[in-house]
């Protein structure tokens, strides 16, 4: 009996993993201040980075401060938002999935 070859082709993907924005929300009770340290200290902005972060959140109502993986993202969230109800501010942080 003839043998039959069979000619198996291999293909792999490569799918990066989502990314996901940290955003901070405006409100009218989080002084400025705090939220340019959060955004220094958390989310290692440059003190100019955070300053225009911080207005774009004034005057937009929002803003990015990073974008990360979705477990760094939700960790992020999650330390900025208890560093901000320790410190008594009712600071609003959402994480939204890139499209």
């Amino acid at each position: 009996m003839p043998k039959e070859q069979v000619e198996t082709r291999n293909r792999t993907e490569i799918i990066f993993p989502s990314r996901y924005n940290v955003i901070l929300l405006n409100d009218d009770y989080t002084p400025m201040d705090f939220v340019i340290q959060l955004l220094v200290e958390t989310f290692n902005r440059s003190l100019q980075e955070a300053k225009g972060i911080t207005m774009k959140i004034h005057e937009e109502g929002q803003g990015i401060a990073g974008t990360y993986s979705l477990e760094i993202a939700e960790q992020k969230c999650q330390e900025s938002m208890i560093i901000s109800r320790h410190q008594g501010h009712p600071l609003k942080i959402v994480v939204e999935k890139l499209q």
